[in-house]
């Protein structure tokens, strides 16, 4: 028991006890349930979202060009982590590899990142749509938008590749326990056994920057669009042009809230009960619900879903 409990220093743990809900196991069938359907809407929703902008004509246009990267963003970020999650929540062997556990954090955080460009992206898009509508096709040309989702994924990558750096030099001194669901830097912080102001400061500072800089470029990009909306004499023209942003808003404030609660508190000092379910929920219901809200109030996704459907009914009939 006393190798299971106690390691040298500088000696990482094999791996990781993941507790999830293990102290109310009565949660864990229902959790099961509701990830295991939420992973598959996930799935079949950011699928079909990325083969609607991939294969119809009607929707090769920047906003959808964003849109494909991502949902693929959301279904590469609940795969990183719901199948580990239904894997430890049907056994009783709750562990995660040393290895594992930081390809985990690595890919979650860059992929965390990536999204927050994407989403100034998208808000950049919609601000050039409403205040420069002659000059669209000028400013937001194919070449920029690809210029602006490689920035986006180089971006995110950088940011994971240093917090990864940081991360793996940390002691745990023996302790393998995480009270979460699934790895992540905070927790991984968290758990160390020595002072870890270097990596507070670290994830403070990229998470201002990749976090709160396109918060603001997106909020000044909606600040002008309401401005521009108002000056429009139509009360139709109001609501296509707000109707036009309020998928993007919704899905902008599902993704911002959670992440600002997690990320802009020193890592050593927030509350690993709330944190691991509001984890939960940016990682696998906001990912489920980003289709359905494009889907639901977007004429031309459903368009294009239905001319998929009928195309692929055909296929099937031969």
């Amino acid at each position: 028991m006393r190798g299971d409990n106690q390691s040298f220093l500088g000696d990482p743990p094999k791996d990781f006890i993941l507790l999830g809900v293990s102290d109310r196991p009565w949660l864990e069938l229902p959790l099961f349930v509701v990830l295991l359907v939420s992973y598959i809407l996930a799935m079949l929703g950011n699928i079909a979202i990325i083969l609607v902008s991939r294969l119809d004509p009607q929707l090769h246009s920047p906003m959808y060009i964003f849109l494909g990267h991502l949902s693929f963003l959301d279904l590469c970020y609940t795969t990183t982590t719901v199948p580990q999650m239904l894997v430890n929540m049907g056994s009783s062997r709750k562990t995660i590899s040393y290895g594992g556990c930081t390809v985990q954090y690595a890919i979650f955080h860059w992929l965390g990142c990536t999204e927050c460009i994407v989403l100034a992206a998208m808000a950049l898009d919609r601000y050039v749509a409403i205040c420069e509508p002659l000059r669209y096709a000028v400013i937001m040309h194919r070449p920029l938008c690809q210029q602006l989702v490689a920035v986006a994924w180089l971006s995110g990558f950088g940011n994971s590749l240093v917090q990864v750096v940081l991360t793996v030099q940390l002691p745990f001194c023996g302790r393998q326990v995480l009270n979460n669901f699934f790895c992540e830097v905070p927790a991984m912080i968290k758990l160390s056994c020595v002072d870890t102001a270097m990596n507070d400061a670290t994830l403070a500072v990229l998470v201002a920057f990749f976090v709160l800089v396109p918060l603001a470029l997106i909020l000044l990009s909606y600040g002008f669009i309401t401005r521009a909306v108002l000056r429009i004499q139509s009360s139709r023209g109001r609501r296509k042009a707000f109707g036009t942003c309020s998928s993007h808003l919704v899905v902008v404030s599902l993704f911002y809230l959670p992440a600002i609660y997690m990320y802009l508190q020193p890592p050593s000092s927030y509350s690993q009960e709330q944190g691991k379910f509001i984890s939960l929920f940016y990682s696998i219901i906001t990912p489920t619900l980003n289709p359905f809200i494009y889907t639901l109030r977007n004429k031309d996704v459903q368009g294009a879903l239905r001319r998929l459907l009928s195309r692929t009914w055909r296929f099937c009939r031969g």
